[in-house]
């Protein structure tokens, strides 16, 4: 029995050997095996990187030209919306103007009141004035119905209410356009809201010059001109009177409105008189006509009272500041 044992002994070491010399040989194997292998790994993962930045790169690019596209797609569809706004304002223009034609053709009473409206009472001129209108031969200075044109300065008084803006606005325009044209020339010209603020800020208190490019810009100018109104022209009266009264100035003020909602018609006229006195000859220190807008027939029962209201102070204004106050239908 010992002899058995030690052949099994013997065995066992033999085997032990193998595998030992085996995995010796794999070690071996793998110390000598390709050295160049884990560099070529580490160099994929540099590439592969550079591939991703460069991905990263154009796709910032690419989102930057999306966001310019988008900004300039924007700045075409804001110019787009302002057109189609210019394009229903003119419309709408051109509808009102095709009815108020057909209307006027089709009545012709309509046609002489509004030739009535422009008509023109020559009274004391001034040589100055005289020459310059003999220089507009274009215009018949025969008619009565109208407002004098002996000043050679004018300030323009204007409602700029809600009432007046909504409804009015292109007909006060029209009609201011064509109280200049009787006037060839000026030597000076004014547009004060019924609050007595200026239109032209930097000719605060001062006359702004009457050339032709001026009256354009002063028209433009009104068509966007939107100033506080509390419907009462006896704040710009007043101080249009106190700004620019000269006793060596010819001066009109043209109050362009549709209502009066101040409290007292007689109070207005007080102080308007103690602003704009007689003189010896009873001629008072400037000027004072009134030109009174419509108000819808559809409008609150207010505005009609305020209406009424407004053409009542006009005419007394008027009246007694050697004026004349015309209501346009």
């Amino acid at each position: 029995m010992r002899k058995k044992d030690r052949d099994s002994d013997a065995i066992n070491l033999s085997f032990l050997d193998v595998i030992t010399c085996g995995f010796g040989a794999i070690i071996l194997l793998l110390m000598i095996a390709r050295p160049g292998d884990p560099p070529i790994l580490e160099t994929s993962d540099i590439s592969l990187q550079g591939v991703v930045r460069d991905l990263q790169t154009q796709l910032f690019e690419i989102r930057g030209e999306t966001s310019i596209l988008n900004r300039d797609l924007n700045a075409k569809h804001e110019q787009i919306s302002v057109w189609d706004e210019k394009i229903a304002r003119l419309q709408s223009e051109l509808k009102y103007t095709k009815t108020r034609y057909e209307d006027l053709t089709q009545d012709s009473s309509v046609n002489a009141i509004i030739t009535g409206e422009l008509a023109l009472a020559l009274q004391s001129m001034t040589a100055e004035m005289q020459r310059l209108l003999a220089q507009k031969n274009d215009i018949n200075t025969s008619l009565v119905g109208g407002i004098p044109v002996d000043s050679e300065y004018i300030i323009f008084i204007i409602d700029t209410s809600g009432s007046m803006v909504n409804a009015n606005w292109d007909k006060m325009i029209n009609q201011l356009v064509a109280t200049l044209d009787v006037y060839p020339k000026v030597k000076g010209i004014q547009i004060m809201s019924d609050m007595g603020a200026y239109m032209v800020s930097q000719y605060r208190k001062k006359w702004i010059p009457d050339t032709r490019g001026r009256r354009n810009a002063m028209i433009r100018q009104l068509r966007s001109w939107n100033t506080f109104s509390n419907s009462s022209p006896v704040e710009g009266i007043t101080r249009a009177i106190r700004d620019f009264y000269d006793p060596k100035k010819k001066i009109s003020i043209y109050v362009m409105g549709d209502e009066f909602t101040g409290r007292s018609v007689k109070e207005v006229v007080n102080v308007v008189d103690r602003l704009n006195p007689k003189d010896a000859s009873g001629k008072t220190r400037v000027r004072i006509h009134g030109v009174g807008f419509p108000v819808p027939i559809t409008a609150p029962e207010h505005f009609q009272i305020t209406r009424k209201r407004f053409a009542t102070l006009m005419r007394e204004l008027t009246q007694k500041n050697g004026g004349t106050f015309v209501a346009l239908n």
